[in-house]
């Protein structure tokens, strides 16, 4: 089997608010793996060429791997976006739409995102601009009615903004359900990525629909960076749900349904 690394990356700086410094990979950290996918040999290719190859197209070029972004912070383009063009890499932004617009509140609190402008920008630029929600809310744990506002609602945002269609959607917090996914697909969605064991591997037998990747964090070290250029260190998907992640998700219902919902981002 293939390995695909697709990572996943949020914010990319120097300061960030303690609820999001777990998951903000400096910049100096962030060139040294781009350096580090360099020397590996990997080669970074778009992400639909990937989604391509699930859905049954030509298969990926030997040692590919792809390049996505959670979220729409503020860094992606002051900092990733040059860094990228810079060295002719392609990347995937997932957009929380409800974050894009000034306001007094926002799915997240106390860091700069990107507005409807800058996305713009971005995708004339040649970003991929995708989907992340419209509150990026845990979608696994709400009735079928605002999943179905959350995903259709967003893809209609973005492609108002854009003026043209977009495929690429991404679960927030990585999880899904069986409905959550099928309520993706009528929405028009050809892809979704979710974040499968923490971190694994994508495959070309992956599922399109819940493609694994590896979550870049801020305790991310070299070693394991190496490992994962190598194409080892993680898993690879598509491998069967755990009955951790569904005791997980089971809890985390409990929760919402007895109004107590478990906040994954403090607010």
């Amino acid at each position: 089997m293939s390995v695909v690394p697709v990572f996943l990356y949020h914010a990319v700086s120097d300061d960030s608010p303690s609820w999001l410094a777990r998951f903000t990979v400096s910049p100096r950290r962030f060139v040294e793996q781009l350096d580090m996918i360099a020397d590996s040999g990997l080669r970074v290719v778009p992400l639909r060429q990937l989604v391509a190859a699930l859905l049954g197209g030509p298969p990926v070029p030997p040692r590919s791997a792809v390049l996505t972004f959670d979220d729409g912070y503020a860094d992606f383009a002051t900092t990733v976006a040059p860094l990228l063009a810079a060295r002719g890499l392609p990347s995937t932004l997932y957009v929380t739409t409800g974050a894009l617009e000034p306001s007094d509140g926002g799915p997240f609190p106390s860091v700069a995102t990107l507005g409807w402008a800058q996305v713009r920008e971005l995708d004339a630029a040649g970003v991929e601009i995708g989907g992340h929600t419209e509150t990026h809310p845990q979608l696994d744990t709400l009735p079928r009615t605002t999943v179905r506002e959350e995903v259709a609602g967003c893809k209609r945002r973005i492609e108002d903004a854009l003026g043209h269609r977009v495929d690429s959607f991404a679960y927030p917090h990585g999880y899904s359900s069986r409905t959550v996914r099928a309520l993706v697909r009528e929405a028009g969605w050809t892809s979704a990525a979710a974040i499968r064991a923490a971190s694994a591997f994508s495959s070309q037998e992956d599922d399109p629909l819940r493609f694994a990747r590896l979550m870049v964090q801020a305790d991310t070290g070299p070693d394991r960076f190496a490992l994962w250029t190598g194409g080892a260190g993680a898993p690879v998907a598509p491998f069967a749900e755990s009955l951790r992640t569904r005791g997980w998700r089971a809890y985390r219902r409990a929760r919402a349904v007895a109004g107590r919902p478990y906040r994954a981002i403090p607010v």
